[in-house]
């Protein structure tokens, strides 16, 4: 029997027609895909390949460089998101990268990097890669350690020579290129740190050192030992890499809720309908008031964390971030989006793991894999911690 995520919520105030209609049809599409994910890299490579062939990449670059809106639209990431998680939370990852992965390109490319880049990315032709993180430098991005030092060869024409390691690499091994941020200044700390574009097939670039994790998918560290990049592969600004990181991130911070969101719904799923079968003392699952009660915290928990990451998606969509105010209340509501979409997604998770019985920790099941998948999203792109910092700093400025 075919799955279908549910539509009900796009009914919202927060979507529009065009977002009901895009949520119809991927709702559709994703249930009809067949990939083998017993590999995670072969199966990354080939969302990839499905998710441009059928449009669904377009939504990840603006439309001037073949992108399906006029610009990146964060409800339609958190829709995309959050159904192709339901179904598959690699196809999602695959996704997510995508656009990751370009949009500080989107943001601060110059014409020729945005042409060079974007249409690809939309159409599933390269891979994209975001590398920020280091071994001494995950949330701390000050203590970033990896040096870009600008060398003049004979003739005039410039050079970038890295050196250093990024680590915790989605995509790395199988990106076809990579934003990678490295200090131009040290002693600046996050103001010291620029960003470059770095083609995979770069000499110098080692991504051979894959990482292995509990919900498997493409990770690796990255070594640059005098890697050798031109000048012109310098993305926006000279020591403004810390504060383009931080707009790319906030761009997709309520479409990593949007997942969570899609891994919750599908939770639920299983355990309504695993509730409706399983017999056990003369009756079903689902007559007993402590199976009704569960069903009940699950599904409020879930409707919670999707009206924060709608709120969030169309704030930024409608209401906007030009000014500082609106970017800071931006940041604050994507990260109240983030923190309880992932949060109450391991949960919901969790409470219907325990409702399978043994069941539940059977290797290969949907909720067992969900559990797994789950947990990630918690840490990634800016931890919990990180999330309760940025709210508490919005409400001690006198925020509501």
């Amino acid at each position: 029997m075919e799955i279908t995520a549910p539509t009900s919520h796009l009914s919202l105030p927060f979507f529009d027609a065009a977002h009901r209609e895009l949520g119809a049809r991927l709702a559709a599409w994703a249930p009809r895909q067949k990939v083998d994910e017993s590999e995670d890299r072969r199966a990354c490579r080939q969302w990839v390949r499905l998710l441009g062939d059928h449009g669904w990449l377009r939504y990840c670059v603006p439309a001037a460089f073949g992108g399906a809106l006029e610009k990146l639209d964060s409800r339609a990431l958190v829709i995309l998101r959050e159904t192709l998680a339901f179904h598959s939370p690699l196809a999602d990852f695959a996704f997510a990268m995508q656009g990751l992965g370009s949009g500080a390109i989107t943001l601060a490319g110059t014409p020729e990097q945005q042409a060079g880049y974007l249409g690809a990315v939309a159409r599933g032709e390269k891979i994209a890669a975001f590398a920020l993180s280091e071994p001494e430098a995950g949330s701390d991005v000050g203590a970033m350690a990896m040096t870009a030092t600008f060398e003049t060869a004979t003739g005039g024409a410039d050079t970038v020579v890295l050196n250093g390691s990024k680590t915790w690499i989605s995509n790395g091994g199988i990106a076809d290129y990579y934003c990678v941020f490295a200090k131009t200044e040290a002693a600046l700390g996050t103001r010291g740190i620029t960003a470059f574009i770095v083609d995979a097939a770069t000499a110098g670039l080692d991504s051979s050192e894959h990482i292995a994790v509990m919900a498997p998918h493409p990770l690796a560290t990255l070594q640059f030992n005098n890697c050798r990049i031109p000048a012109s592969a310098q993305l926006g600004s000279l020591n403004g890499g810390f504060k383009l990181a931080m707009q790319t991130l906030d761009i997709f911070r309520a479409s990593v809720a949007g997942a969570a969101l899609g891994m919750a719904r599908r939770a639920l799923h299983e355990a309504v309908a695993y509730a409706r079968q399983r017999k056990m003392f003369g009756q079903l699952l689902s007559d007993f008031q402590l199976t009704q009660a569960k069903l009940g915290e699950m599904a409020a928990l879930l409707d919670a964390a999707a009206l924060l990451t709608y709120r969030a998606a169309w704030l930024r969509d409608c209401v906007g971030t030009a000014t500082a105010a609106q970017a800071q209340t931006y940041s604050a509501q994507a990260a109240m989006a983030k923190m309880a979409a992932t949060e109450n997604a391991q949960r919901v998770i969790d409470m219907a793991l325990q409702m399978h019985g043994g069941l539940g920790v059977k290797v290969g099941t949907k909720v067992e894999s969900l559990y797994r998948d789950i947990r990630s999203l918690r840490i990634y792109e800016g931890a919990t911690e990180v999330q309760q910092i940025i709210i508490g700093k919005f409400c001690l400025k006198g925020q509501p």
